[in-house]
């Protein structure tokens, strides 16, 4: 465990790596099914901060044990075993998420024993995998010891909210102390002597597709779930078939966004941005599970068991799906620098997301609203088409030609 070749011919995700991401399916389901709910009752708070909490969870987890991977893979059975060990962590954070919405609907503490302990087996995890490649690694070894260390003081101060029942308030202050300290370990250990760790550019950016379309997975839940809802009201009908074509189309559409631009490349050549790039996803993965959340309330209204009003409704779509597109547009214009087409893509978008709501609100069916939201995505798609690869083709090039030095120097 001397650490990965980052320009090593081929290489892509393994199999473990693929069996890993389907077990955050779990716990992303669970949140979408809670969020889903507490947004029907009209509890927006309770909604929004537990989802963050929760899914930030999960996500974090993920993407500190990709960048190992993608560092020090080694396949060999300790490495499988620590990744089960992880994956095992995974699924008692999900089991823990419905009592800390449950928690968040009393606001007078915050249960989230059991999502920690499953946090805390995941991490702990992770920092045995950190220490193995410290001792393995001279070149690396500060690096992965800073890693290492952020986990534990991390988790000595997760463990401590978790046991001494702190009111709600003083528990989300230290939590967000907590979130501080676990973003801060990688920007340290990276910027470091010893850093940054031999990462691969094509591998990661394949990691971050893999669970792009992972969490784009609960926008067909919820599709499903509100083709369910409409059939069990009003039959097989046209307004069926078209919100199915919608909520399918909304999620390819998203997944078109996203994988138009060659990642691994331009992450190859911007390797100093890495960070930001890949903690810009936290907001993207959030985001892209969120409108399967919507979906779901959609279906709850369709089944008169949302207690919200129809513009309400359209915005539990239109908001995360704006998030999704504006966060993948910003932060491909970060990569390969600033496009003014961009404002164009941006701005398109946010008209169709914010007609969606106002239809809604004035009492157009929630069908149309959804078909409309749906405009948003497809529009960016379309206008892409028409000249986005070219103008992708040159910002490419004119970045391989006036290669940073100090990127170089990475690669």
């Amino acid at each position: 465990m001397v650490g990965r070749d980052p320009h090593e011919s081929g290489r892509a995700a393994t199999t473990l790596e693929l069996f890993f991401d389907l077990v955050f399916v779990v716990a992303f389901s669970v949140a979408g099914v809670e969020v889903a709910h507490a947004l029907a009752e009209g509890h927006f708070f309770v909604a929004v901060a537990g989802f963050v909490f929760s899914t930030f969870a999960a996500i974090w987890a993920w993407i500190n044990f990709s960048w190992f991977a993608s560092a020090f893979d080694t396949d060999d059975w300790f490495f499988r075993v620590t990744t089960l060990c992880q994956m095992i962590g995974v699924a008692v954070v999900a089991l823990g998420i419905p009592a800390v919405f449950a928690s968040l609907e009393e606001r007078d503490h915050l249960d989230n024993r059991v999502l920690v302990l499953g946090y805390v087996i995941m991490r702990v995890a992770m920092s045995i995998q950190w220490l193995r490649a410290a001792q393995a690694s001279e070149r690396y070894r500060g690096a992965c010891l800073t890693y290492a260390v952020a986990i534990w003081i991390a988790q000595i101060g997760w463990i401590a909210v978790a046991i001494t029942d702190l009111p709600f308030v003083q528990a989300a202050l230290a939590s967000l102390v907590l979130f501080f300290v676990e973003l801060s370990g990688p920007v340290i250990a990276e910027n470091s002597k010893s850093g940054p760790t031999p990462w691969h550019a094509h591998h990661i950016a394949e990691r971050y597709g893999l669970l792009t379309i992972i969490t784009l997975g609960e926008g067909i839940v919820g599709t499903v779930a509100a083709l369910q809802a409409v059939i069990g009201v009003e039959g097989w009908t046209f307004d069926t078939a078209i919100l199915g074509l919608t909520g399918m189309t909304i999620p390819f559409a998203m997944w078109w966004m996203y994988f138009v631009v060659p990642t691994g490349e331009a992450l190859h050549l911007r390797r100093r941005k890495c960070l930001v790039w890949g903690y810009g996803h936290i907001i993207i993965f959030m985001a892209a599970a969120a409108v399967g959340a919507g979906l779901h309330v959609a279906a709850l209204y369709i089944e008169h068991e949302a207690h919200i009003g129809a513009g309400v409704v359209a915005a539990t779509v239109a908001i995360p799906l704006g998030i999704f597109c504006i966060g993948i547009l910003a932060i491909y214009d970060y990569l390969l620098d600033f496009d003014a087409v961009t404002l164009l893509l941006g701005g398109g978008a946010l008209v169709f997301l914010v007609g969606s709501v106002i239809l809604a609100a004035v009492g157009v069916s929630i069908v149309v609203a959804l078909v409309v939201a749906a405009c948003a995505p497809i529009f960016i798609v379309i206008v892409d088409e028409m000249g986005g690869g070219a103008r992708r083709h040159t910002a490419l090039e004119r970045l391989a030609a006036r290669a940073d030095p100090a990127d170089e120097a990475l690669q």
